[in-house]
């Protein structure tokens, strides 16, 4: 079941990511939680900073989750364990 308030962080700019976290507080949502895996986890710190810093005001980041997924390779078949990062954003 996927949130509707949760934004994958993936290959698009980051600005991309900032203006789809601000559309939803501005929709009415109290909370937005971007996720990422991978290399892209920086992108995400950098969203939830950009859109803290510069552009919500009244938003916070409430919480942080860190995990590592196992996912299986496409290519050799063999387990790689995949760092993911959950950031909750809230007023």
């Amino acid at each position: 079941m996927q949130n509707t308030n949760t934004i994958f962080i993936g290959q698009k700019p980051v600005m991309n990511y900032v203006l789809a976290c601000l559309t939803l507080f501005q929709n009415g949502s109290d909370s937005v939680i971007i996720k990422a895996r991978g290399r892209a986890i920086s992108k995400a710190v950098d969203v939830a900073q950009i859109a803290v810093k510069r552009f919500a005001t009244g938003m916070d980041v409430k919480k942080i989750n860190i995990d590592t997924e196992q996912v299986k390779s496409n290519e050799t078949g063999n387990l790689n364990n995949v760092s993911s990062i959950e950031i909750y954003l809230g007023k």
